[in-house]
């Protein structure tokens, strides 16, 4: 992966980052990498991509997360790397063995992929260069020559370095090897002398160890490597550093890629989604009554009797947009991904942990907390009673207070019930009542459900359904199983995990929508339909509604923690992450969000 380009004044880094850009200087006390052969004659035992290795010279904690973990994600860097390999990408030439060589024979052969079972390692060399048994490779880099020592940072140097010596081990004479730059169009010589080898093969060795220890790297600390790290959204360094060692500097502002990509809802009855080209079609008794393309979608909600074609679930699944299935009333069924998260690091953990009463109990503790704090905080904001709800305030604190001493999970729940019911009983005071056509059609006297009697019912549970799937969605995509919970415990088909994680977000993001829907005259008292005791929105009322709850998990909320703005559907991932941190034992509890 091309890296960004780091500034380079010494003053830009810190002590002990500018130690690290200065690894090239021979220091007689660095003490290299013990050396770990690779057990060629073990089959299970994959190569390591030399890209790793650069990787693991420029950080140890990317070249982990990337080879053990499978964590990828693309960023403008990555993006147009993969737009320089382009031309290199298509083979070209052979690349005859080394015993066949003729003196003098010149060879030139593009993406030639080669591997050495002495080095436990694979790599897809660019370009190969050279006369007769002495070969030269070629390694592309985006962007422009780096004015520095040597003509290029360590890291590019050590994998062109090891892909040198992978071709001697094909018994070849490799002394040198190129960088070339396109940005600038330059060529830089690296020479692969004993030095160098000796840092490639510390990189080697210090790659396999963390592999095989399995214990993740700390994370840098301010290093200006972080910001422009594609996987710094993942990684999360700042955040984790600040919880390890409760650091009084400030959090950097975790900049995110822009994704313009929005959830495609599909509710018509027997409606088709179909593929064409780079867009999905959506036709109803084969007219098409909707087109969006492929990028413009971050997942697909299927609500009721929706067939899906199969060349265009492949595709769904190719470009891993989740599809999520309801029943026509709203209910989640499940989603359809491709193969999954690879990171079965995280999902061992995850078991674990739900195996240990204490943690479970400590877990459920804090999101019960969130939830009563946060709801606390909801009813304040939007109070509409005659008079000033100090005693339901207090009250609610009392619950939250109960709920961190609470011994057990039975008990906790009986917290959580008497919480509900003093902040439900006090739910009406939070709706507008401008008219008595309003005042009557939205009335509310207490929660229920299976199914809901009133309208404001209908929209609290579809707005819980739509929640559970975002949360269940975005468990999915860190890697972690949400089926496996710790409050709510495992059951046939209950997403536990999702509904632990979603309890603080309960009236932050649902509640608010449903109460923002009713207050703006988004949905109507027309727009629901009766059956026996049961109230449901219809689909022009649903439609409605879901438009309310976009809008609301897309506005921005300051975290109480980090201090920067992030929307409640970058959050969602942001706290699935720091949960992952959690589980790993990389930080000492889990955070929840309770907002001011």
């Amino acid at each position: 992966m091309d890296k960004p380009d780091i500034p380079l004044p010494d003053e830009e880094y810190s002590d002990d980052h500018r130690t690290d850009l200065k690894k090239r200087q021979p220091k007689p006390w660095i003490q290299s990498e013990l050396p770990l052969s690779f057990p060629e004659f073990i089959h299970d035992q994959p190569l390591i991509p030399v890209r790793m290795v650069n990787e693991y010279q420029y950080c140890p904690r990317l070249a982990y997360m990337e080879w053990v973990q499978g964590e990828w994600a693309d960023s403008a860097d990555t993006v147009l790397g993969h737009q320089a390999h382009r031309r290199v990408d298509k083979p070209g030439g052979d690349l005859p063995d080394a015993d066949n060589t003729q003196d003098g024979e010149r060879i030139h052969a593009r993406s030639i992929t080669l591997s050495s079972a002495r080095l436990g390692l694979i790599a897809k060399l660019d370009l190969i260069e050279g006369q007769g048994d002495e070969l030269v490779p070629v390694d592309y880099k985006k962007g422009k020559r780096p004015h520095v020592s040597h003509g290029a940072y360590e890291p590019e140097r050590v994998q062109l370095c090891a892909q040198g010596m992978i071709l001697e081990d094909h018994g070849y004479t490799c002394k040198e090897g190129v960088l070339y730059f396109q940005g600038s169009r330059e060529r830089v010589r690296v020479v692969f002398d004993e030095e160098l080898k000796a840092a490639t093969m510390s990189a080697i060795n210090g790659l396999r160890l963390i592999a095989a220890g399995g214990r993740i790297p700390q994370p840098l600390e301010d290093s200006p490597k972080c910001p422009r790290c594609s996987l710094v959204g993942i990684c999360l360094p700042d955040e984790v550093t600040f919880f390890r060692r409760q650091s009084d500097r400030p959090v950097r502002r975790l900049l995110a890629g822009a994704d313009e990509a929005l959830p495609l809802y599909v509710q018509e009855n027997r409606a088709r989604l179909s593929k064409n080209g780079e867009t999905l079609e959506v036709s109803v008794e084969d007219s098409t009554v909707a087109r969006v393309r492929l990028i413009d979608v971050s997942q697909v909600v299927l609500m009721g009797s929706v067939h899906v074609t199969a060349p265009c679930l492949q595709e769904l699944m190719r470009r891993e947009i989740p599809v999520t299935w309801h029943t026509f009333g709203g209910w989640f069924l499940g989603h359809t991904q491709g193969i999954g998260h690879k990171n079965i690091e995280l999902r061992m953990a995850q078991f674990r942990k739900s195996f240990d009463q204490y943690s479970c109990l400590r877990l459920a503790k804090g999101w019960v907390r969130a939830k009563i704090l946060n709801s606390r905080t909801f009813m304040r904001r939007n109070w509409r009673g005659e008079k000033p709800p100090d005693d339901i305030i207090s009250e609610l604190k009392r619950y939250a207070d109960q709920a961190t001493r609470a011994t057990s999970i039975a008990e906790l729940l009986g917290i959580e019930g008497a919480a509900a019911a003093c902040y439900f009983g006090q739910f009406a005071n939070l709706i507008k009542r401008d008219n008595e056509s309003a005042s009557f059609n939205f009335d509310f006297l207490k929660r229920n459900r299976r199914p809901p009697t009133d309208p404001v019912n209908a929209m609290l549970s579809f707005a819980y359904a739509l929640l559970v799937r975002g949360w269940a969605v975005t468990l999915s995509a860190v890697g972690l199983d949400p089926y496996c919970g710790y409050y709510h415990q495992p059951r046939y088909g209950r997403p536990a995990l999702a509904l632990d994680m979603m309890e603080p977000f309960r009236p932050l993001v649902a509640d608010s929508a449903v109460l923002m829907a009713i207050n703006n005259g988004e949905v109507k008292p027309s727009d629901f339909v009766r059956v026996g005791n049961s109230v449901n929105l219809n689909p022009d009322g649903r439609k409605r509604f879901i438009a309310a709850y976009e809008r609301r998990i897309s506005q921005e909320v300051t975290h109480p923690i980090f201090g920067y703005q992030v929307s409640y559907r970058r959050l969602f991932e942001l706290q699935a992450r720091l949960f992952g941190r959690f589980l790993l034992d990389e930080i000492d509890d889990y955070p929840n969000f309770v907002t001011r």
